[in-house]
Parts: structure tokens; sequence; C-alpha cells
């Protein structure tokens, strides 16, 4: 019998009876963890984490033949180093691509044709209108080109926008390029989108020097991870008026409410809410069942996540 704890009740009923010498418990992160039988913990070699629990992870000690967890999360940096020696780890890579590339679409288009202002003018009652910025001929570079800024990449070329890639390495056959390129290429750039992943080396990567090369009433989208933008940095620059911002990510997060950067002209923020969109859970939920199919059969498991060190 092999044991899986899933985060969401009647999956099979959605997609099918679980495969066979499967037995299958829930846990959704809230309820608590005495509901679930003493036997059923002592056995559970698999996990999928529940989304969005910030504190699940203290489950883990609980799980002693534990030896694979699946995050529904595509970043994973702060769950790996809590993990038990021996339990393999699995990201949840494409589930949140289109719901993230969606909401940083929204949010370029919302700072480009002013969407909060019209909404402060409807609520005062004003007719004020006047020519705005395009998203139409701006040239977007994507930091942090993975899955995510692919997604993005085919929502911005469909709005005419000029893409520039740019990744940890420079992959030439594929127009990619390195992140040291960014003071040479961040003065032609109307829009810097961050998708990064916070690690050792994204952590502060995009900071005063890179907010410096940027043009003139440039955009600064953050999608991704709040430490991998210099908060201190951004804000002078927004302070001054110099460089506007669309952040999804802040840091700190979550933002005091009386943090400066909520009253800097041209900044609109949204509470990191990009990946939590209708179209997240069916797609988490057919890898749920793909992953523990897998498990059963002694198959790989998808999105594996390396080892640090």
């Amino acid at each position: 019998m092999t044991d899986v704890l899933i985060p969401w009740p009647q999956l099979d009923e959605r997609h099918g009876p679980w495969p066979g010498g499967t037995r299958v418990h829930v846990w959704d992160g809230r309820t608590p963890v005495e509901q679930l039988p003493a036997e059923a913990l002592d056995a559970v070699g698999l996990w999928v984490m529940p989304y969005a629990v910030a504190d699940a992870h203290r489950l883990l000690e609980r799980l002693p033949r534990l030896r694979a967890v699946q995050s529904l999360s595509a970043g994973v940096e702060k769950l790996q180093p809590l993990l038990p020696a021996g339990v393999a780890l699995h990201n949840g890579r494409g589930l949140h691509d289109a719901s993230t590339a969606e909401h940083a679409l929204g949010l370029i288009l919302a700072a480009q044709r002013e969407l909060p202002r019209w909404v402060a003018d409807q609520e005062a009652g004003r007719w004020a209108p006047h020519f705005t910025r395009s998203l139409a001929d701006s040239r977007v570079a994507i930091v942090g080109y993975g899955s995510i800024g692919e997604a993005l990449e085919r929502r911005l070329l469909a709005c005419e926008a000029e893409v520039v890639r740019v990744a940890r390495r420079a992959r030439p056959e594929h127009g990619v390029h390195a992140v040291e390129e960014l003071p040479k290429l961040l003065p032609d750039v109307d829009i810097a989108v961050l998708t990064l992943p916070e690690t050792p080396a994204t952590t502060g990567l995009f900071g005063a020097r890179e907010l410096a090369a940027l043009p003139d009433g440039a955009l600064v989208v953050n999608v991704g991870r709040g430490r991998t933008l210099d908060t201190a940095a951004l804000l002078a620059e927004t302070a001054a008026g110099r460089l506007r911002a669309a952040l999804d990510v802040t840091d700190p997060e979550p933002l005091p409410g009386d943090h400066p950067l909520r009253r800097a002209p041209g900044v609109l923020l949204t509470p990191h809410i990009g990946g939590g969109a209708a179209s997240f859970r069916p797609r988490a939920e057919r890898l749920i069942v793909e992953q523990v199919r897998r498990w059963t059969a002694g198959e790989e498991l998808l999105n594996p996540v390396a080892a640090q060190g």
C-alpha cells in the first residue's frame, strides 16, 4: 500500500479513480493535524503541500516515512532548507505561468494607459481626457526569462511590443542576454519586468545602478519576488517622479500601510496575487493526479528541484 497526502478532497471524482494500492489522505493545512490518523502520518511517502499556507511546513517533523514533497508554488527557496535529509523536492513550475503573465500584462497596461487615474476621475466625477503611453511599440525587458517570462512574452508580442530576454546566463542561440548585460540594455528599455526567483544571486539584483540606467519615465514591474528589487533605490526614483512602478511583490511584504512606497507618484501596487487566478486550481489538480500516478508506479516525478549545495 502506498500512502500519499494531498491538500484537496474528491480529486478522484473529477479526474478518475486513484491507482490501485494507493491510500490517499487529505490535509488542507488549516484543520488540526490531530484530525489525521496517526497511522496515516506514519505511512505517508509523498506529500503535496497546501498552497499559500505559511506554516504548513510544521507537518514535516510528523512524517517519518516522507520521501518526496510536491510544492504547488514555483518558488521554493524558503522551503528547501527545511526539508529533512533524503526528502526530494518538486515545485509547481508551470502552474502559475498563465496567471502571473496575465497579471503582469494587466499591471503594464494599467500603468501605461493610466487606469488608476481614470478610476479616480470616475469617482470624482471628472472628465479630463488626454493621450497616454502605450504598450504597442514599447521595448520590454523580461528579467528572469523562464517559463513565466515565456508566457508573458507571448502576450506582449500580441500587443505589438518588442521583447528583450534576460536570464542568469546568456543563450545567444535563443536571443537571451545575461544579467551582466543589463547596464547596456536598460537605457533603451521602456518597461523592465522582473520575474526572478529569490536566491542569494538575485537578492537585490535590480538595484540603484540598474534603475539609474533606465530612461526617464520608464516603468518597473515586479511579479517575481520582492527582495530582488531594491526598495530604497526604487523609492528614491519614484518619489522624484523619474521612474514609475507596478508591483505585485514588495520588500517588505506585506507592505505596511504607512510605507512611503504606497504614496509615491506613479506607483501601482497589488498584494502578491499574480498567481492567484481561476486557472491555478484545475492545473494544480492535474499535476497532483499525475504525480500520485507516477509515485505509485515508481516513475520519476515531474519538476524536480536540485538539492542545495
